[in-house]
């Protein structure tokens, strides 16, 4: 998936604890054999080289995990939308560092994007696409769902203390540490200064995600453009710098730290379940990051 994800385990057995990290690394494997779009043999680039041309059966995984992406996106007014790959392309994030492009080829980008155009067969378990050019793009799902699925992994094989990371912004404390029973402690950094933290957690059963602009950008025109990109409009999202999430699944702070991100503060405090915390910076003069209430 183009990351990096580490395990950290503690237990009495080491050959108990290793044997759980490999097996949760080698779910890491499998799903990235599964989501990669670097990958041309991997399920989700068979369904975007195919789907316009035929309905593409794939697993019952792989469906659900699509579903799961729409009801995202309905839930979410389309601010998250796993078809932005044509976006991600013009704008240069994919494979690249960004690029300005214009605005014509981002009208023509848009003409490409759209949940709506992905239509799901559940008796089949077919994937297909009624219009050209969409193009699913899982790097706003891909860590936290593998995550989630290493952690499951780790809990089939007796672990119950863990701390599971995908890429440093996707992670989740599975039970305590032996010595301190709040959680697995975790920093969340400054988006303006990495050398500095402005808030911290401790995670037991729980996971954050954080989405931030300075993960991937680039300056133009005196602007900063993040790859963190609103399939509505077709430019990067600007309503904030960074946002954090804490929820009980990985796959849901990832997901919804894009949302909270692009709809900003208001409409986060309003649709937020209560069991979610969200941390926002926002992009404006002299605002602090502070916890969405």
């Amino acid at each position: 998936m183009g990351t990096a994800f580490t395990v950290d385990l503690y237990g009495a057995n080491a050959g108990v604890l290793q044997a759980a990290a490999d097996a949760a690394l080698e779910e890491a494997q499998r799903l990235d054999r599964m989501l990669s779009d670097y990958r041309p043999d991997s399920e989700l680039s068979q369904v975007n080289s195919h789907a316009f041309e035929r309905p593409v059966a794939v697993s019952q995984e792989f469906f659900d995990l699509l579903a799961a992406c729409l009801n995202y996106s309905r839930r979410s007014e389309g601010s998250f939308d796993i078809t932005v790959g044509a976006l991600m392309r013009v704008w240069g994030f994919y494979k690249g560092s960004g690029r300005l492009p214009h605005r014509a080829e981002i009208a023509e980008a848009l003409e490409h994007v759209g949940y709506r155009h992905v239509i799901l067969d559940r008796a089949a378990l077919t994937v297909r696409f009624d219009r050209s050019g969409i193009a699913l793009d899982p790097g706003g799902v891909g860590k936290g769902y593998a995550v989630d699925k290493m952690v499951t992994v780790l809990k089939e094989n007796g672990i119950n203390s863990a701390l599971v990371s995908g890429g440093g912004s996707s992670i989740y404390g599975l039970g305590a540490p032996p010595d301190d029973a709040r959680g697995w402690y975790v920093k969340i950094r400054d988006p303006k200064d990495s050398a500095k933290k402005i808030a911290e957690s401790y995670l037991r059963d729980q996971s954050l995600s954080t989405s931030g602009n300075y993960e991937k950008f680039f300056w133009a025109e005196g602007k900063l453009f993040s790859h963190i990109m609103d399939p509505r409009s077709g430019f990067p999202a600007q309503a904030a710098v960074a946002v954090s999430v804490i929820a009980p699944t990985t796959l849901d702070s990832e997901v919804w730290a894009k949302p909270y991100y692009i709809l900003g503060r208001q409409w986060t405090a309003i649709h937020k379940p209560a069991e979610f915390r969200v941390l926002m910076c926002d992009n404006k003069v002299g605002a602090e990051c502070a916890w969405v209430r």
